[in-house]
């Protein structure tokens, strides 16, 4: 039997239920089966004010459901229509009425009269009804499924900024990344490398840390430059205040590697803007000069808001909005004359993209060399920063007053409030999706698979009105069909892989959507447990296929942390826990114990250890991987740190300025921070790799699959 609802004062009438259904917003939602929780009546006010929609009284929410049912009644098509590939006409065309017209320019130009056979792509749909009504859609064709990762492979997990080597200035580049990837490819077997997002960071002392608040999806950060791989550093004409710059870049990675400090992100940047500012200067060759050019005008309008966003940065700070009144529209004639003004500096930044794009691309190629078939695998971060670029220069989609998070689940009783705004559905749709399609290309330029945080955002959002409390928010949908059927095309265009972040709560039938459309989901083994029988740890055979297997992720504690307990006494010592820390400990060993026994009935610990849980923890670790290699998983991870022992999370949810998240560099059990050229010399990384090595019998894969690929041309 059901559980009654739950009934917060200022539930929504009926009408205002209505009138939010027909926009997408939810006035209740599910967090269990057996458990019904009802949305505030103000929040769900506050979404639909936040999507245009006046419902502050009777009155008003009566004239807002008559404007919309009416709209709905009488429009012909919808704003998006998908047609999969293969499938049947959608019902938005079958619903058409009979004699009614239909006209078709394809993304190339070319005029159909009809919707069949036609090519993949985003085109624009006309309908004319026998009465006169006439009607416009974006008709996106995209294909039955996205790409499946070309066999079974393992991969690398590391966050960037943490991966130094004795070549970088303070923090991890993209040319530690094309190192690490030619050297896991060649040497390791490796088929992918997974990084956290590389998106442009809102710029300015202290900058945010987090690589999922970024100022730019879009644009990638070109803090991630190695300064000496661009080609007019050697053309440079003040060699000596360049060399000045080399060594003071030298003592902030020697802080960092030999010292023990944190890694500064701040201090990294100003170093490389110094240095860029003088490379820069360094007029382009005619071949470089038509490459940048050509960039510029295949990113157009997006890449000239988003230069121009942080040349006025520079001037009025990077909050837009304290800026200048007319500064703050994109659009105005004051934006205008400040971009032609300041055109040298928006030249920089446009050009500092494109130097990042270019590197992203190599460490791309590198990966591909090395023989991996997937190559790099970058993150997207579910939303931006409300000061950054994207949201100034794509208000009109964003939604004011509205921050994304989550309700309150069992791990967060208080849910949560990423402040990051949304994006519009309804504008969303109105553009054909544009600010999505263009996202998505851009990061397939020098993605062989994406990463998509918080994929259940494909579907639907929890919206937090500025102000309230995480848990006074409510569900908005998206264009669910429309999202994934863009995404679909795009990783076909790109050849692509797509995994979705899928873990805490999901909504009833997404994974199975996902699934069905080639999404691979992420598994991630202390959370597989037979959560619908005895709640024991989940059997290899009966994990999903179609996932990313892991031990753990940058938001969770390392492997030898969670084998040794380590996670509860950092918790224990920042004053985060809920219960006691004997309560804690004794169910962090308990589940611990239950996971070891799996893996010693199993066979997959060479010596089981006689002590308790951690006491011989390398084996244990790599116990853990031939247990994930033993499931059915098509892609295998393996969190670079938990190679050399490491024990400290890159992340600590729940904290902010009490732990250093996002600024500890890659080091060993000891705490001790460990080079690139160390780290690939390790060997208990290398024994561990050696675990996960693609062997010739195939020893490494489940029963029925292939062997785990890895060296060797895709």
């Amino acid at each position: 039997m059901a559980a009654a609802p739950d009934e917060p004062p200022g539930q929504p009438s009926a009408d205002l239920a209505r009138l939010a259904e027909l926009h997408g917003v939810a006035t209740a939602y599910r967090p269990a089966p057996d458990r019904t929780v009802q949305v505030p009546a103000a929040a769900v006010t506050a979404a639909l004010a936040a999507l245009g929609v006046d419902a502050t009284g009777p009155d008003t929410v009566r004239t807002a459901l008559a404007a919309r049912e009416r709209e709905l009644r009488e429009r012909l098509l919808p704003p998006t229509v998908v047609q999969w590939a293969g499938a049947e006409p959608p019902a938005a065309l079958t619903a058409l009425p009979a004699g009614t017209r239909l006209r078709v320019e394809t993304e190339d130009g070319q005029h159909r009269e009809e919707t069949r056979d036609l090519p993949l792509g985003v085109h624009r749909l006309t309908a004319t009804a026998p009465d006169g009504r006439t009607g416009e859609a974006c008709l996106v064709v995209a294909p039955d499924r996205l790409p499946a990762p070309p066999g079974r492979s393992y991969g690398l997990l590391v966050q960037l900024y943490s991966l130094l080597s004795r070549r970088s200035w303070g923090m991890g580049d993209l040319a530690d990344l094309a190192e690490l990837a030619g050297w896991a490819g060649h040497t390791a077997g490796a088929g992918f490398i997974q990084v956290n997002p590389l998106h442009a960071a809102v710029p300015g002392a202290p900058t945010d840390p987090s690589p999922y608040r970024p100022s730019s999806r879009r644009f990638p950060d070109p803090v991630h430059l190695r300064i000496e791989d661009i080609p007019e550093f050697a053309h440079t004409e003040d060699r000596d205040r360049l060399t000045g710059l080399l060594r003071r870049a030298e003592r902030l990675r020697a802080a960092v590697l030999d010292k023990g400090a944190l890694i500064d992100r701040d201090a990294v940047w100003e170093l490389k803007r110094e240095a860029l500012e003088l490379v820069l200067a360094v007029p382009l060759g005619p071949g470089r000069q038509a490459a940048y050019d050509a960039f510029r005008a295949a990113h157009g309008q997006a890449l000239d808001d988003h230069a121009t966003w942080n040349a006025l940065a520079e001037l009025h700070g990077s909050d837009w909005h304290h800026w200048p009144g007319d500064l703050r529209d994109p659009r105005s004639a004051a934006t205008a004359r400040a971009r032609s003004e300041l055109a040298d500096r928006v030249d920089f930044h446009a050009r500092l993209a494109w130097l990042t794009d270019g590197q992203l691309r190599a460490a791309q190629r590198a990966a591909r060399e090395a023989g991996m078939p997937v190559g790099i695998v970058h993150d997207l971060a579910v939303g931006v920063h409300p000061a950054g670029a994207d949201a100034w220069a794509q208000q009109d989609v964003y939604a004011a007053g509205m921050s994304v998070g989550a309700p309150p689940d069992a791990f967060n009783a208080r849910g949560q409030d990423w402040g990051l705004p949304p994006w519009r559905p309804d504008r969303l749709a109105a553009t054909g999706h544009a600010p999505y399609r263009e996202l998505l290309r851009a990061l397939f330029r020098y993605a062989g698979a994406l990463r998509i945080d918080h994929v259940m955002g494909l579907f639907r959002l929890w919206w937090v009105p500025k102000g309230s409390p995480p848990t006074d928010g409510t569900y908005v949908r998206h264009d669910a069909d429309a999202m994934l059927a863009i995404l679909a095309l795009e990783a076909t265009r790109a050849g692509a892989v797509v995994i979705g972040e899928d873990l805490g709560t999901v909504e009833p039938g997404v994974r199975e959507t996902l699934q069905r459309r080639g999404v691979l989901g992420t598994s991630v083994l202390w959370f597989e447990r037979d959560w619908e029988g005895d709640g024991r740890p989940l059997p290899p055979e009966h994990w999903r296929a179609d996932c990313l297997a892991t031990a753990t992720t940058h938001d969770l504690p390392p492997t030898a942390a969670r084998l040794t307990g380590d996670h509860v006494d950092l918790r224990d010592r920042l004053g985060l826990l809920t219960r006691s820390a004997a309560e804690e400990r004794a169910e962090a060993t308990a589940e611990t114990a239950e996971w070891l026994a799996l893996l010693g009935s199993l066979g997959l610990l060479d010596s089981p250890a006689a002590g308790p849980p951690g006491s011989d923890e390398e084996e244990e670790i790599r116990a853990v991987h031939r247990f994930l290699l033993r499931t059915p998983a098509r892609l295998i991870g393996v969190w670079l740190p938990d190679g050399i022992g490491d024990r400290r999370p890159q992340n600590l949810p729940g904290t902010w300025d009490q732990y250093p998240n996002w600024r500890l560099p890659v080091a060993d059990g000891e705490g001790r921070p460990v080079p690139l050229e160390e780290l690939v010399a390790s060997p208990r990384l290398r024994a561990l790799l050696e675990v996960l090595r693609p062997s010739g019998d195939g020893a490494a894969a489940p029963q029925g699959a292939a062997a785990p690929r890895g060296s060797g041309a895709p």
